[in-house]
């Protein structure tokens, strides 16, 4: 009785080995092309490898609505415009005769007027340092503080804060921005060390598209508007990227930045520069198991946040999936984006042997997107030592019961 009590059990510990290894196989089979709704593309290399190669036809835009009821002008003639004052600027105003009354430094407010002696209230932002000036000298010579003699009123920029403007359109983060922020030390010593005049080289149309994420890859780089009061011009800023001459324009608070969409990816543009990102963060995961971090794969911050312009393939590097033993051949990595367009998510799914050993990996190896997310997945044949393992800790643990019993 006990042999065939032996025999029976060992017999139905090889069916149960039998059938977890048939479970097991059925979880580790290739995985179904993930589908995508139609549209959602955002790169032509997100496409299959299989599918033929269809260019992404790029569209003039049109004057955007806001801009058809106002005027426009050259766009040399607005970047070469007097300075506008901005909120936050420090000024200088010297007025002969006068030691303690009027004279003295202010800065614009948030209102954007400034009081002078506590009895002359004048609105300054967006208006020139020169307005500013006749305004407070002619209403001086009224209230018979000043005589009407050129040059007694004396006004200077110490000081140029940030401009606070909006930035729509084809950028990555539109919205409010404010270029030409200084840190503390760069305030202090412009104030301790004051000057006729001031340059914030960051205060301009460039330093405010990078602010706003950066230029889209669809942006219309040849027809960048920038709106101030009822007039706006076209810049050119395609030499940012080119290289090529620009017109960086300096901006003030008030101002408006569109960026029409050409509706077609350009690879050109996915590039450190000064309109667009020097880096992105893009979220890996490379865990053989579901666990609670990635610490084990390698992945940390200097792995996640990568130079604009990575692929996939790169970006598989950077997260340790690609290398290593043969069993690591049939890896699969996954890409999440999204349509910056249309605001679709995209699903891509490439055989990182494929990227390594093709030669029109260019063609299927998409760019790395702000936000992006990635996922490696272990080949089948890495699977297998897994279910080898598990039927040994089975068959393992099946026998220790069976002793106890016994």
């Amino acid at each position: 009785m006990r042999r065939e009590g032996t025999f029976g059990g060992g017999r139905r510990l090889i069916g149960a080995a039998l059938q977890v290894q048939s479970m097991l196989l059925a979880g580790c089979s290739t995985m179904p092309t993930p589908r995508n709704p139609a549209n959602s593309l955002y790169e032509p290399q997100q496409r299959s490898p299989d599918a033929p190669v269809a260019a992404m036809a790029c569209q003039a835009p049109g004057l955007p609505a806001a801009l058809t009821m106002l005027r426009q002008v050259p766009a040399i003639d607005m970047a070469s415009a007097p300075d506008v004052l901005s909120a936050g600027d420090r000024l200088r105003l010297d007025v002969a005769g006068d030691k303690d009354m009027l004279t003295g430094q202010y800065i614009v407010p948030a209102n954007g007027r400034l009081v002078i002696g506590g009895a002359f209230d004048i609105a300054a932002a967006g208006r020139t340092r020169g307005d500013i000036a006749d305004d407070l000298r002619q209403r001086l010579i009224a209230a018979g503080m000043v005589r009407d003699v050129a040059g007694n009123v004396h006004l200077t920029i110490q000081e140029q804060g940030a401009a606070a403007v909006s930035v729509e359109g084809a950028v990555f983060e539109p919205g409010r921005v404010h270029p030409g922020e200084r840190d503390d030390t760069a305030r202090n010593t412009t104030v301790e060390h004051p000057s006729g005049g001031d340059y914030n080289a960051n205060r301009s149309l460039f330093t405010a598209l990078r602010s706003a994420g950066g230029l889209r890859p669809d942006a219309a780089m040849q027809t960048v508007y920038l709106v101030r009061g009822a007039a706006y011009a076209a810049f050119d800023v395609s030499g940012a990227v080119t290289g090529a001459p620009a017109i960086d324009p300096e901006i003030a608070s008030g101002d408006r930045v569109i960026v029409p969409s050409l509706g077609c990816f350009q690879p050109a543009m996915v590039r450190p520069s000064s309109v667009t990102m020097e880096g992105i963060r893009v979220y890996m995961s490379n865990l053989t198991h579901p666990g609670t971090g990635n610490a084990g794969a390698g992945i940390n911050r200097d792995a996640t946040n990568v130079p604009y312009g990575m692929r996939l393939l790169q970006g598989a590097i950077s997260a340790n999936c690609v290398g290593g033993t043969f069993i690591n051949a049939g890896r699969r990595v996954v890409l999440v984006s999204r349509n910056p367009i249309n605001g679709r998510s995209v699903v891509i799914q490439r055989s990182l042997e494929r990227l390594v050993r093709d030669a029109n990996r260019d063609d299927v190896d998409p760019y790395l997107m702000p936000g992006d997310s990635m996922a490696c997945y272990d080949s089948t044949l890495s699977s297998l030592t897994d279910i080898v393992a598990t039927l040994g800790s089975v068959a393992t643990q099946a026998a220790l019961a069976k002793g106890l019993s016994n």
